[in-house]
């Protein structure tokens, strides 16, 4: 192929004649050639068409043609499936031994084409899921085994596919799918029904993975099984619902909070693993700075005011609230909660659950907890101008607040109070901080390595390209630890604006969030950006992570 030289080769032969090492070997470990070099060499030795995996988006029933743990086996990913044949790629076609296997398993002939082989690692993690084979080989066991599922008829005399039988293979199915999703350190499993699949999603770091899909014929047994285990009504599929599920994986208690949604193709199950091992987290771990945290732990030992805690939905306030509770929990305070729902005991604490169904919304909650005589309340959520209202008053009669509102930024958290109704001289006077956060992916400790981002990148960072002497720019390269993805775990980025008198004017003048943010930038208050940025100059996160969870700033 004309890519190495005889003058490079002579040192190299003779290399691997006192070693014994490969030839090919030391030629890729001197960087002489490529991975992908070797590829193309050998499918041209065999005559096979070399593809690109990446530029490919398989369907749904080419990737059934082959079970997840032989394709997980032979490192193998189908591609398309033709009269009869199935086309499969692979990385080494001298493998004939994996050809002939694949033959004999699947019944079926086979045609080859070659990929590199981090391509078909990838494509194995995106379409069959980056977990050990338990799910996979239990799906399977059921597919080739036709497992009659076990049924129960409701009192409407409809059958609704639940499993009766305590050893049946779909219990152990479904906890097998829990007890994997919590290992692979999952926040949320998504069961959803499409027309011709039972999608199975797993939520990482915030971004879905999908899972090896059960056959659709196991749906309904699947979605009663978890009905069941939820204190859920099984006979009732036309509305939503709401449960819990509490399960001992490895040592270890986790609840899941499970939400039940009648959709076309049936009814869509979302779990969320609440792990208490998040609860234990000191402000350090969040992802605050020094100095930050210094600002953070002085607001939150004041005896009174509030501090609002804004973001949108799975932006980490909640993790941020308790890890605050379990900070300033002492036995000299009474601290009581009001939540919808009551997402994790702490011991200590007096937790309030909200239940519209009794008459008891967070405004009357909140009414009633302050004859409870506490010294820190935290509030779930302001929502509407009742609970905006008790919480401000309570705030200027000596009490602690805390709580959360969706706002993008710190100052428009002003602005939101005022649009729902509350005057703006209890907004200026009760109101100690305002915190935005969003959470961005953790690089990978394993397997991070030093690299340098683009000027595009550094521009819309806002960084000086010529202030980087003491910059570590870190990018993970993908190791089994993190799931070939670069990163693992997630911390936060904040944007605290504290209070002052020259503030306080400002939200009673009802200035626009505009001119606050003004002024917030004045006192200096990072914005998100800007403490992404310092993140990623410090090596915990890497560029794009920052830009895709933040807006950027308007100056």
């Amino acid at each position: 192929m004309g890519l190495v030289s005889n003058e490079q080769l002579a040192p190299v032969r003779a290399e691997a004649n006192e070693t014994g090492a490969g030839v090919v070997d030391l030629l890729l470990g001197k960087k002489i050639i490529k991975p992908i070099d070797v590829t193309r060499a050998k499918a041209a030795q065999f005559g096979a068409e070399v593809i690109s995996l990446s530029d490919m988006r398989l369907a749904d029933e080419v990737i059934s043609a082959i079970p997840r743990h032989i394709a997980k086996r032979y490192k193998v990913v189908p591609i398309f499936r033709n009269n009869g044949s199935l086309t499969v790629a692979l990385g080494d076609p001298s493998d004939l031994d994996t050809i002939d296997s694949l033959r004999h398993l699947l019944n079926q002939e086979i045609d080859i084409r070659v990929a590199p082989e981090d391509e078909i690692e990838s494509a194995l993690n995106r379409y069959y899921g980056a977990s050990d084979d338990s799910v996979g080989k239990m799906i399977q066991d059921i597919t080739e085994g036709e497992v009659e599922v076990g049924k129960v008829v409701s009192k409407g005399g409809e059958d609704d596919g639940s499993v009766v039988d305590a050893d049946a293979p779909i219990i152990k199915l479904v906890n097998t799918i829990i007890v994997e999703a919590f290992k692979a350190r999952a926040s949320d499993i998504h069961l959803e029904p499409l027309s011709k699949t039972f999608r199975v999603r797993y939520r990482i770091d915030g971004l879905l993975h999908e899972m090896k899909s059960p056959p659709k014929r196991l749906q309904a047994a699947i979605i009663s099984r978890l009905k069941i285990q939820s204190n859920m009504s099984i006979a009732e599929r036309r509305i939503p619902q709401d449960g819990r599920i509490q399960m001992a994986v490895g040592g270890k208690t986790i609840d899941l909070r499970v939400s039940c949604l009648p959709t076309n193709h049936g009814e869509s199950i979302v779990m969320r693993i609440l792990d208490k091992e998040g609860l234990k987290l000191g402000l350090a771990e969040l992802g605050f700075f020094t100095d930050d945290q210094q600002t953070f732990e002085r607001l939150i030992g004041l005896p009174d005011g509030i501090l609002l805690v804004t973001g949108p939905t799975g932006s980490g306030k909640t993790t941020t609230l308790y890890a605050v509770l379990n900070y300033i929990n002492r036995p000299d305070r009474k601290i009581i909660t009001v939540e919808d729902p009551v997402e994790y005991q702490l011991s200590g604490i007096n937790q309030v659950q909200v239940s519209e169904a009794v008459g008891l919304s967070f405004a009357g909650a909140l009414r009633a907890m302050l004859r409870q005589a506490p010294n820190v309340i935290m509030l779930g959520e302001i929502r509407d101008l009742e609970t905006a209202t008790i919480a401000i008053n309570a705030s200027l009669t000596g009490h602690l607040v805390f709580s959360t509102l969706h706002t993008n930024d710190a100052p428009s958290a002003v602005t939101r109070l005022i649009d729902i109704g509350v005057k703006p001289f209890l907004v200026a006077s009760s109101t100690r901080a305002l915190m935005a956060q969003r959470l961005v992916r953790r690089v990978c400790k394993r397997c991070a390595s030093p690299y340098q981002p683009s000027d595009a990148e550094l521009k819309s960072l806002n960084v000086d390209p010529n202030n980087l002497a003491n910059a570590t720019f870190q990018r993970g390269k993908g190791c089994p630890d993190c799931n070939k993805t670069g990163y693992r775990g997630r911390f936060g980025i904040f944007e605290v604006f504290v209070i002052d008198d020259e503030a306080r004017k400002l939200i009673y003048d009802k200035v626009p969030s505009s001119v606050l943010r003004q002024r917030a930038r004045e006192m200096g208050m990072r914005t998100l950006r800007e403490d992404g940025a310092r993140k990623v100059l410090a090596g915990m996160t890497s560029p794009e992570e920052v830009i895709r969870a933040t807006i950027l700033d308007a100056d």
